[in-house]
């Protein structure tokens, strides 16, 4: 690397850091004014409190690590545009694009310690800040809903008349499996219980109904314990549970939902493409902050500044937008994902015509 590449690359990591530091500064001094009545009421001490900021903090700075990558390109370019020593490297035979090398190189390190970190780090932290939250800061869960059928199996069906979570039972429970669209055996209880120190599920005062070469076989009981592929966690709340997922057990839970044909499959497939379409984001928003900030402005750089705000509230805007559409299931999740970065690569496209040369 030249000298130029390095004064540009530190400049550029310096003032990220920086501005993620203010905007993480003034995130947490709202989110502790505003749950502040919560720590008194639930009497939390400074060291739980100290520590559930612990695991805030990375989130935050991870979700917004592509808008900051953005203002911090706005913010060193337009600097070094007004101190005219961006019209100085191009007198002396530097290219635009070859301007540009240090600050895709800084979005590449940023995009792909992002990507690590949310991948697999954050997660395992969003863990301990998503229970926290349930505890102290979110109401009281409970599961109403009734009626309830989950495929569980390719071949097998649970039906549940409602669910405790409380002492995880469920109750009218009836367990069927289907083949070729026929019946195959049917198993009804009064409830199910899971039974912690087995792993298993405890069906009281069953009864069975097998189907055997046109013959049909009752059995009945007091208790029967099997093993199904459900957990008393299916049924608690699913509040930012996408959040609290490595990459690994995302994927493998995305599976797991395809195979019980569940209805919320959408929400984990959006955060799935969103970890890996975040690194291109940074690198898209860079290359659009370079351009709308490399012109010396008279005015100073406030404009820049306020145009390189405009255009990152824009991308939020058109994210939010397409995320809900993925969501309430009018668009796939990545195409949904994918358009807010074809969008603005087409925008910074159109704005490297008119950059300096």
């Amino acid at each position: 690397m030249k000298i130029l590449d390095w004064y540009i690359l530190k400049k550029f990591l310096k003032s990220y850091v920086f501005v993620v530091f203010v905007i993480e500064l003034v995130v947490v001094i709202i989110h502790i004014t505003e749950q502040n009545e919560n720590y008194i009421k639930h009497e939390l001490n400074a060291g739980q409190i100290f520590a559930y900021y612990l695991d805030y903090i990375p989130y935050i700075a991870n979700m917004i690590a592509p808008i900051t990558i953005f203002i911090t390109v706005v913010f060193v370019t337009s600097q070094l545009a007004q101190h005219s020593e961006i019209i100085a490297m191009l007198s002396s035979g530097v290219s635009f694009r070859r301007l540009m090398r240090p600050y895709m190189m800084g979005a590449l390190i940023i995009g792909a310690v992002s990507f690590y970190l949310g991948g697999w780090v954050i997660p395992n932290g969003n863990k301990d800040r998503v229970a926290f939250e349930l505890q102290y800061i979110k109401s009281a869960y409970h599961f109403t809903d009734r009626n309830i059928h989950i495929k569980i199996a390719p071949t097998t069906m649970l039906y549940l008349q409602s669910y405790n979570v409380t002492d995880n039972r469920g109750y009218r429970p009836t367990l069927e499996t289907i083949e070729n669209g026929e019946l195959i055996d049917k198993l009804e209880a009064v409830r199910m219980e899971w039974q912690e120190e087995t792993g298993k599920w405890r069906f009281q005062t069953w009864k069975k109904r097998e189907i055997k070469d046109m013959e049909e076989i009752f059995t009945s009981g007091n208790t029967l314990d099997t093993t199904l592929r459900i957990l008393p966690k299916d049924f608690a709340s699913d509040y930012s549970r996408f959040e609290t997922l490595t990459m690994n057990e995302l994927h493998s839970y995305i599976d797991e939902l395809k195979m019980r044909g569940a209805d919320d499959l959408e929400v984990y497939e959006i955060e799935k493409y969103i970890r890996y379409t975040a690194p291109f984001a940074a690198l898209i928003l860079t290359f659009i902050g370079l351009g709308v900030s490399a012109r010396k402005a008279r005015g100073g750089a406030g404009f820049q500044i306020a145009l390189g705000f405009l255009l990152a509230f824009i991308y939020i805007i058109f994210f939010i937008f397409s995320r809900t559409s993925a969501e309430a299931g009018s668009i796939s999740p990545i195409i949904a994902i994918w358009i807010p970065n074809i969008i603005f690569t087409i925008i910074g496209l159109a704005i490297y015509q008119t950059v300096p040369r």
